[in-house]
């Protein structure tokens, strides 16, 4: 079934992995702290314990960096009954401090489709993570020109989508979320009635992976780059 945008007011962006590269070095973070604790683990278990660490303190400490290094800290406390070295909590946190200070990379085409909508459409910035972390990558991203309205939200679920609606003034059908995402971009959204496009990256946060059952069923497009923006909203 063909989808209808000709109703669509406003345009909401993801950012982390959808305008930028992000998931990339969080991978990258991961095999470092393996290679850290490597005397006490093995790296397959090391990677199994930070997941499940940072699950249990999403939580908490919510979603980023900052989160995902207080993760790291407590793991290697954990991994080694509390055994590591002063210089090993250290080099996680020196991990976190370089993630922080990553160059923004944008993906492809970009700038080229956040201009061009810009002129027929609203679009705003949805995204979540640590505020200061994103504002930061905002900034150096210099795409903060084409943002009507910049979102930073605790998570990405049907009431937070809800809420951004209301506070935008518009009705689920004038809204289109775009994301790499399909458990934070795109399903609560259609769940909503809203809209939603799909642009998978090639690397997915487990957290972030969703069943066959979760996506039957759900009206949403899929395509493999931004770019593709431009021809299906004419």
């Amino acid at each position: 079934m063909e989808i209808d945008y000709s109703n669509i007011k406003v345009i909401g962006f993801d950012a982390d992995d959808t305008l930028w590269v992000n998931e990339t070095y969080f991978r990258e973070a991961e095999a470092e702290f393996a290679k850290l604790l490597s005397k006490y683990e093995t790296p397959n278990k090391i990677d199994q314990e930070l997941f499940k660490m940072e699950i249990d303190n999403l939580g908490l400490y919510g979603y980023g960096v900052k989160a995902f290094t207080l993760s790291m800290v407590e793991s290697a406390l954990e991994l080694s009954n509390y055994q590591v070295s002063a210089n090993v909590i250290e080099s996680i946190l020196s991990i976190g401090k370089d993630m922080l200070n990553k160059p923004v990379e944008l993906l492809d085409g970009v700038e080229e489709v956040l201009e061009n909508l810009s002129q027929k459409y609203r679009l705003i910035l949805a995204t979540k993570g640590d505020l200061l972390d994103q504002e930061r990558k905002l900034e150096k991203s210099g795409l903060t020109k084409y943002f009507h309205h910049i979102e930073v939200l605790s998570d990405k679920k049907e009431p937070n989508y809800s809420k951004l609606l209301n506070h935008l003034d518009i009705s689920p059908s004038e809204f289109l979320m775009v994301g790499n995402s399909l458990k934070s971009d795109v399903l609560p959204l259609v769940n909503i009635k809203a809209n939603a496009i799909h642009v998978p990256f090639h690397t997915t946060w487990a957290h972030e992976e969703v069943s066959e059952e979760e996506k039957n069923g759900k009206s949403y497009k899929t395509i493999n780059s931004l770019k593709k923006l431009l021809t299906i909203l004419k």
